[in-house]
């Protein structure tokens, strides 16, 4: 029996069949076990899944809405993993644009995923792996590696049963994590042509499922008409008769809607669409982020999964969540951050950038206003312009050498002016490479990746690495420990010695120059354990100059900020007294 859970119908395990009970207050237990000469472990109640699809049009939120429904589970007591599918072929986001895709998010066993996994992982503070991003790449990359080694025996090989057989085999896999119950967001919208396969595959699920095992979960669009404010639930009927089409009865209803549903439209909608009237929730628009759990909380969504899938559990304690996002509407300071990127048309190239900044600034009871500078156009003659007023100042990572002088002249402005300064991953490169310029005096230091002829490469290839190397997955991903100098702003920020940080870069810092640029002044508070890579430089005689090669801000929780940016906006803020 697992605290905190109790879970009621027959087991599927062979020849076994038990029943767990428990009080409503969770003080007394009730078993009853019978077994009919089994022999093996008993392994309990099978893993149920929960499949949330999206309609009328995209960018309605399905990954927060999965997200919510994860963290609300998972304060039941429940174990609770996600997992998302993506139509696009490509194999995973890594090669991708970020001004199409937005950031690539990577797990600790280093797969570069969509940015969803991020919202999981901060929403219910759970580390995923690379089995919860699944893409339609990864989905015929597999299926015909296996044709060609001739795994098929020479049967045609088709969209149905192998591509659909390949889809389901990801989903049962993600409940072999010893998990309660199985999240699965399926990308796109429902009448999209490449979604198809992934819709059959979970219809095909369902059916072989005992009944009461899954649940489908559909957020579509309610319509207010401009002008007299009527709200119209036309377009979630048509994509309700569109999943129909597919085979697919959606048990609940997630209506996206910038204003309360009325009663009439929730029984117009449940009328029309076969779903009961308490399981047409909606999803209004909400002040911050993180409310999103507590309105759907309010709404019973968790209440009714729970019903369907017949999961008996306590109520779910929001205390410590809602405590945290009184905190956050209700912070009394002010912090203006420049952040100071090429991608800055697109803040969700940014997003966990965003969100840690965010996560910090409620841990220092602050809001944090982010001015967003476009690297490209940061000029010498506006540097000090632009940059004046910040009391912080962020270069997060990338590729390339697009807004890579402007970069250099944010890091420059830091460290004259003591602006409180934080490099992620490139924004580290930038610090050293502007150091080497401006205070060790090699004017042309420069990294291979911008200047691959360059004399004084401060950055350069990783060892091993070449120019020659495939570009996909071939990065340094992934989770590395890292050992942190005494007496640093790293040790004073993560008071341990060692730590472990995801990291997603392919160049490095050029141990050749480490002695001359330690003597300038550079501190190296960070190192691998061997002592060959450089993972942190700073400046410790200042409140904050730090640049990491890793990505911090992949581990960082509204619950739990993560200390680096924390130390940050806490020095940002002094600085502004």
């Amino acid at each position: 029996m697992r605290s905190g859970i109790c879970l009621y119908s027959w087991c599927t395990v062979p020849r076994m069949k038990f029943v767990f009970c428990l009080s409503a207050r969770g003080v007394q237990f009730g078993f009853l076990l019978k077994l009919f000469a089994w022999k093996g472990k008993v392994s309990g109640m099978s893993t149920k899944f929960v499949f949330v699809t999206g309609g009328v049009v995209s960018g309605l939120g399905k990954g927060i809405c999965a997200a919510s429904l994860g963290r609300l589970l998972k304060q039941r007591g429940v174990r609770v993993r996600n997992q998302k599918f993506d139509p696009y072929i490509n194999v995973d986001p890594g090669t991708m644009s970020p001004y199409q895709h937005g950031e690539v998010f990577v797990t600790e066993d280093g797969a570069e995923t969509d940015l969803d996994l991020g919202h999981y992982e901060r929403f219910v503070d759970e580390d995923l792996t690379g089995n919860s991003s699944v893409s339609s790449g990864k989905i015929y990359w597999s299926v015909l590696n296996r044709e060609r080694r001739g795994d098929y025996l020479g049967a045609t090989v088709q969209i149905i049963p192998h591509i659909t057989n390949e889809i389901k085999r990801r989903i049962y896999a993600m409940a072999e994590e010893d998990v309660d119950v199985v999240i699965t967001e399926i990308g796109g919208t429902v009448g999209d042509i490449e979604s198809q396969p992934f819709l059959e595959a979970i219809r095909q699920v369902a059916a072989e499922r005992p009944q009461g095992d899954v649940v489908f979960i559909h957020v579509p669009l309610i319509v207010q008409i401009p002008g007299s404010g009527e709200l119209k639930s036309k377009p979630t009927q048509h994509s309700v008769k569109e999943l129909l089409s597919l085979g697919i009865q959606p048990d609940i209803l997630v209506c996206r809607c910038d204003v309360p549903i009325t009663e009439d439209i929730r029984r117009k909608i449940a009328l029309f669409c076969n779903v009961q009237p308490d399981c047409v929730i909606q999803n209004a628009t909400a002040e911050t982020l993180y409310e999103v759990p507590l309105l759907m909380a309010k709404e019973g969504l968790d209440e009714v999964v729970c019903r369907k899938l017949g999961l008996i559990t306590h109520q779910p304690d929001l205390r410590e969540w809602s405590a945290m996002v009184k905190r956050e509407k209700n912070a009394r300071k002010r912090v203006s951050i420049a952040l100071v990127g090429k991608y800055t048309q697109l803040h969700d190239a940014y997003l966990s950038v965003v969100e840690s900044l965010n996560h910090a600034g409620t841990a220092n009871d602050a809001v944090v206003d982010i001015r967003w500078v476009d690297s490209e156009t940061l000029t010498e003659a506006s540097a000090a312009e632009r940059l004046a007023g910040c009391s912080g100042i962020l270069v997060p990572g990338g590729f390339g050498d697009r807004g890579i002088e402007g970069m250099i002249l944010a890091a420059q402005y830091a460290r004259e002016h003591h602006t409180p300064y934080l490099g992620i991953c490139l924004g580290m490169q930038i610090a050293a490479i502007e150091f080497a310029r401006h205070v060790l005096g090699i004017t042309d230091a420069n990294s291979g990746e911008f200047d691959p002829e360059c004399p004084h490469k401060v950055i350069d290839f990783m060892p091993g690495q070449s120019e020659a190397i495939n570009k996909g997955g071939t990065l340094r991903l992934g989770s590395y420990p890292c050992v942190v100098a005494a007496g640093t702003t790293m040790a004073r920020c993560y008071g341990s010695p060692q730590i472990r940080e995801r990291h997603r870069h392919r160049y490095e810092f050029n141990n050749d120059y480490r002695d001359a640029l330690r003597a300038a002044g550079l501190t190296m508070s960070g190192l691998s354990p061997d002592g060959q890579l450089v993972e942190a430089v700073e400046l410790s005689d200042r409140p904050f100059y730090v640049g990491v090669q890793y990505h911090p801000e992949f581990k960082s929780r509204p619950n739990r900020p993560h200390p680096l940016f924390q130390g940050f906006i806490a020095a940002a803020l002094e600085g502004q007294n």
